[in-house]
């Protein structure tokens, strides 16, 4: 008995050293308590207060936790403590820190005790101080983003060790020191992005070699001396290196590059002819350098090219009268310059198809903003000769303003001692910050600079879920077995519902009802295609569920199962139906831009594209930031029945109307029912239900200066400039073209919007400057 009794103690003792998973999740759920605790309890964990399980929070933009088995593996929390730097000041700073108790050294600590994470996003949440080495702790973070706060100092050498790192994404801070020199030893970093910093000195030439990167961006820093040799990183898309100061000529490049964005350094040279040969090339900007010689014929004509920006150079010389653009080209800048002679046809003002901007050069055109052509003879630059010469000639004039010198220097001791005090106070972020406002919660730069980030930028800050088939009792389960309080509604696509998955997740969930009759093997070959379409704009396809006949032969209704946005519908937020919730014009034109690139890419995005999107203002959702997003897209490769009904209706809707044949629209044209969208956000009304030539007719007579005052939403005419509003309602005009022929393409109306915006960013700016300087 004393044996046995002995034994069992044993046994007890033993069981009593096996880890329990539920004591290691209670372990687990104490950290992340604990990290609420050291963030000051930011509102986005609120949630947790009415849940014990915090690996399933409701669902939330602004909130992410991911487990799998007893671990935590993401933690993703966008708070709204904006870090930035004032637009007239790049000293200043806005948003909140948290308070001086805060220890980011103690927060680290902290995180690192969750050891199986391997996406970390923490952004806008005041964290300040510098990032300590034992970030490197995380030795399975596959993502990394700690932007939008307040880190300053150097960039931790150790994170060299974390070898799992793929995106590395630290915008928006205060780090100071040099460009890190250890890039290369990340064997599996793709995105590095470390824009809106204070990084100087040079770049170092082992980023050369970290063959991996497929996007790297380091605007807005104070970098300096040469662009090392990059022709070495085959797989990279994405290279931004704006607002620096780097001064070399221009770099050896991949030739993969799809955007090349360098404008605002003081890079010196003629353009390689190397730079002719990007065939991927989309989007390049070398505006406000010294760079010189003759802009190459070839960057016109490459075949992908729609945005070319080579304003404030010294360019020179004319261009050939046989010079070509490109299909794709939209937008072209080459003002304050020094060219000369005349402009090719497809640079012309005239043309329809592309934007074009040639003031301040010595042009044979519209002589009332070119320069006599002595301006660009006297001044043009001919080797060392003429630059000493020029030299020379600063020189005497600032020896002839010597008084003026000395008392502008006497200004510049006691401005610079008061930056000293304020560069100082900064760097201990005792600056007393002001709050920002903005009603997304994300800073208005950084939605600003969206644009230029590369899809693979977005999706890995986004860690977009992993597509997956769901079960018939899940999705009954999730909607209480599609009970009435859960249906959303429905339309010519299917039915639309609500449901709450068991992680508490929300989605919204399409049922569709297939006149045509499909094997599984098919159904499933276009779903997975369905499934690849992945893109900031586009509403997240989680999965599908397919139910079928009892032998598996064929399909009467497939489920598929989206994200759920909160706040409704584009529709929902124009001034007729909902003037608390109306967005003024440069909030509907990041709508429309956004739209624009996702339809874009359902064109471009893959082989074949599709063409087909039911392009309707209320099937445009917005998530909890007001970032737009396309529902209802692709399905034509499942719903060709349902799009034969549709075409038969609309065609007996014509007949019955009376339409000539030669004015038919064609009703499956995403340029048509783009243009329909854009007119609805211009007047605010909805615009679908009239007649083709009616809303023809509507579109042109906003081209009008003085019936567009009486036609326009109030609110878009009182937020607006007239010279952003001409340019939108003349391409809205032209998309709504009863002549197909006559539409301009995606590409041209992708440019001139964010032309548009560009136009009223400025206004805006301005509008805030004068503001800003009365008494």
């Amino acid at each position: 008995m004393a044996r046995l009794l002995s034994f069992i103690a044993l046994v007890l003792a033993c069981l009593h050293l096996v880890p329990n998973s539920q004591q290691l999740l209670v372990s687990q759920s104490q950290v992340l308590q604990q990290l609420r605790k050291q963030l000051e309890y930011p509102k986005q964990l609120d949630v947790w207060n009415a849940t014990k399980d915090l690996c399933f929070p409701p669902f939330s933009s602004a909130l992410t936790v991911s487990c799998e088995g007893e671990s935590v593996t993401e933690l993703k929390i966008v708070g709204d403590k904006l870090a930035k730097h004032s637009k007239f000041d790049g000293y200043a700073v806005q948003g909140h820190t948290l308070s001086e108790s805060f220890s980011v050294d103690s927060f680290i600590t902290t995180l690192s005790r969750l050891a199986s994470l391997r996406v970390v996003i923490l952004v806008s949440l005041g964290i300040w101080g510098p990032l300590p080495d034992k970030i490197h702790r995380l030795g399975s973070l596959e993502v990394l983003d700690l932007s939008s706060n307040f880190l300053y100092g150097s960039i931790p050498p150790k994170i060299s060790a974390m070898v799992r790192l793929q995106t590395l994404t630290l915008d928006g801070n205060f780090f100071n020191e040099t460009v890190p020199d250890w890039f290369d030893m990340l064997p599996n970093i793709t995105v590095l992005s470390l824009q809106r910093n204070k990084l100087k000195g040079p770049l170092p030439h082992s980023i050369g070699r970290a063959n991996s990167l497929s996007d790297l961006a380091l605007s807005n820093n104070k970098i300096s001396g040469e662009i090392p040799d990059l022709s070495g990183l085959t797989k990279l898309v994405v290279l931004d290196l704006r607002d620096n100061e780097l001064d070399s000529g221009l770099p050896d490049i991949p030739k993969g590059l799809i955007t090349i964005l360098l404008s605002n350094n003081s890079l010196s040279g003629e353009i390689p002819k190397e730079f002719g040969e990007l065939s991927w090339l989309q989007h390049l900007d070398l505006s406000f350098n010294d760079l010189e010689g003759t802009p190459p014929s070839s960057l016109f004509s490459l075949p992908n090219i729609s945005y070319l920006n080579l304003a404030s150079n010294s360019f020179s010389g004319s261009f050939p009268r046989s010079l070509t653009c490109g299909s794709q080209l939209g937008f072209v800048d080459v003002s304050t310059n020094r060219l000369t002679g005349g402009l090719p046809s497809c640079l012309s003002s005239n043309s329809n198809k592309r934007v074009t901007k040639v003031n301040n050069n010595c042009l044979t055109i519209d002589p009332q903003h070119q320069h006599d052509i002595a301006y660009c003879q006297e001044f043009h630059p001919k080797g060392k000769k003429s630059k000493s010469k020029q030299l020379g000639l600063l020189i005497a004039v600032v020896g002839g303003a010597a008084v003026l010198v000395l008392f502008l220097l006497f200004v510049c001791l006691i401005l610079c001692r008061r930056k000293r005090q304020k560069a100082v106070a900064e760097q201990h972020l005792l600056p007393k910050p002001v709050p920002d406002n903005s009603p997304t919660g994300l800073s208005s730069e950084l939605l600003a600079n969206a644009r230029y980030i590369s899809q693979a930028v977005k999706l890995g800050i986004q860690v977009v879920p992993t597509y997956r088939v769901f079960s018939l009792e899940e999705l009954k389960e999730a909607t209480k077995n599609f009970d009435r309080l859960s249906y959303i509604g429905e339309g010519s696509m299917g039915k639309l519902y609500k449901g709450r998955l068991e992680n508490g997740s929300y989605v919204a969930i399409r049922c569709l009802a297939l006149f045509r009759r499909y094997s599984i093997r098919n159904l499933k070959l276009r779903l997975d295609l369905l499934s690849k379409l992945r893109h900031p704009h586009l509403v997240c396809l989680l999965g599908h569920c397919i139910d079928s006949s009892s032998d598996d032969s064929s399909v009467n209704r497939v489920y598929l199962i989206y994200e759920y946005l909160p706040n409704g519908n584009l529709r929902s937020h124009l001034s007729e139906h909902n003037v608390e919730k109306a967005m003024k014009w440069s909030d509907r034109l990041a709508v429309l831009i956004g739209i624009a690139k996702a339809v874009h890419f359902l064109h471009t995005g893959v082989i074949p594209g599709f063409t087909i999107n039911h392009l309707k203002t209320n099937n445009i959702l917005l998530d909890e930031h007001y970032v737009a997003k396309l529902s209802d897209y692709g399905l034509s490769i499942i719903t060709e029945e349902i799009d034969k009904h549709e075409a038969r209706a609309e065609a007996q809707n014509h007949a019955q109307n009376k339409y000539p044949p030669s004015e038919t629209v064609n009703l499956e044209d995403d340029v048509y029912t783009f243009g329909l969208i854009i007119l609805e956000m211009l007047v605010g009304t909805v615009v679908s239900d009239k007649d083709a030539s009616s809303l023809s007719a509507l579109a042109m007579s906003l081209n009008n200066q003085d019936e567009r005052k009486w036609a326009l939403d109030p609110f878009v005419y009182s937020t607006s400039s007239q010279e952003s509003l001409s340019i939108v309602t003349s391409m809205t005009s032209k998309c709504l073209s009863q002549e197909s022929s006559e539409r301009p393409s995606l590409e041209d109306v992708l440019w001139n919007l964010h032309y548009a915006a560009q136009v009223q960013a400025t206004a805006d700016g301005d509008q805030r400057f004068e503001m800003a300087s009365q008494p």
